[in-house]
């Protein structure tokens, strides 16, 4: 073969593989990091010949609005932007999903009661669980926004309401600056609890255990309380959220070891609804969609968003989520989800 032709067959040989690449993902350069870890993650993918099979997103956590009342200051999901896609374009993103295979949708923000009063929110539940009719519709809230009414109106389409709960010392959250103003948290986790039982939703607590309540004893509180879960994070540092230079908390002082993670844990061994997750579990096996419906790949330590799944669909967004489906399953992501088969005592 003459040189010249075996030049012009080498050229279009790597056309071909770079359009092959362009049609398989599509990716969002927030930075040229970001691109480039997307090319090297898809390039794996590519080689291992997984691309076909991408992840399902059996459950996944939307977080779809940034903005909230509290200044937790290891907060991972900051107020960075105050968008909010329209109700109709949410649903749209939600009915991909579930084509997809999702089973379980978490709403999350932010403070996902804060926009339009909590009225978003619900529609959003009632549509999950009515036209989609979801196994597991479920919602993650500082509690501070919730009012009788709406659980008089939405309550019957949700499943799990979980609340955020860091300290049972007044004092200790509004160090963490999980608080609004004076207002008792505590008194109103309780007040969330016993309607979550009114109602017939059940009720969840998850704590960022971090330096201001490494050492609290919440035994007697939990078991009170008594929730389905209690999920107990390791406080979690994210670039361009609560750490590095464009971030909008400074989380390192409330940063704690594994081993102080592991103290916390010890000392609530008896507490039979504690589910734990270190970092290392915690990074890579959520599902996360921001504000406008795109994956956040958590892999690098950071939050690098694939295009969003109205865009391109979620098959194509999904492959640069970074998601860990083998730790999802490890750390219990799939459990009983809805309360239908919950067989609580109301």
């Amino acid at each position: 073969m003459n040189t010249p032709l075996l030049l012009q067959l080498c050229v279009s040989t790597l056309h071909f593989i770079f359009c092959a690449l362009s049609k398989v993902c599509n990716w969002t350069a927030g930075s040229s990091k970001a691109a480039k870890s997307a090319v090297s993650s898809l390039e794996r993918k590519v080689s291992q010949g997984t691309v076909r099979d991408a992840a399902t997103p059996t459950s996944v956590n939307y977080h779809f609005t940034r903005k909230c009342n509290y200044k937790c200051g290891f907060c991972f999901h900051t107020a960075k932007t105050s968008f909010v896609l329209p109700l109709e374009e949410a649903e749209r993103g939600l009915k991909l999903l579930k084509e997809s295979g999702m089973e379980k949708i978490n709403f999350s923000g932010g403070e996902p009661f804060l926009h339009d009063k909590g009225d978003f929110l619900g529609k959003l539940v009632q549509y999950c669980k009515v036209d989609l009719q979801l196994p597991s519709v479920s919602i993650v809230s500082n509690g501070s926004m919730i009012k009788e009414k709406w659980f008089q109106k939405y309550g019957d389409y949700l499943d799990i309401l979980a609340i955020s709960c860091d300290s049972f010392d007044e004092a200790t959250n509004q160090l963490i600056g999980r608080a609004q103003g004076r207002k008792s948290h505590i008194d109103n986790l309780y007040k969330i609890r016993n309607w979550c039982k009114q109602y017939k939703v059940a009720f969840k607590i998850n704590s960022v255990i971090n330096t201001f309540n490494s050492d609290e004893d919440m035994t007697e509180h939990i078991v009170e309380l008594n929730p389905v879960r209690w999920k107990v994070f390791q406080c979690l540092l994210i670039d361009g959220e609560n750490a590095g230079e464009t971030a909008l908390r400074e989380a390192e002082r409330f940063v704690i070891s594994d081993e102080q993670f592991q103290d916390f844990l010890n000392r609530h061994s008896s507490v039979s609804c504690l589910v734990p997750e270190s970092n290392e579990k915690m990074r890579n096996s959520y599902l996360i969609l921001d504000e406008y419906m795109r994956f956040l790949d958590c892999r690098q330590g950071r939050k690098d968003p694939s295009k969003s799944i109205l865009d391109v669909g979620v098959k194509e967004a999904i492959c640069f989520s970074g998601f860990d489906e083998k730790m999802f399953l490890k750390r219990g992501g799939k459990y009983v989800w809805s309360k239908a088969d919950m067989k609580l005592e109301w």
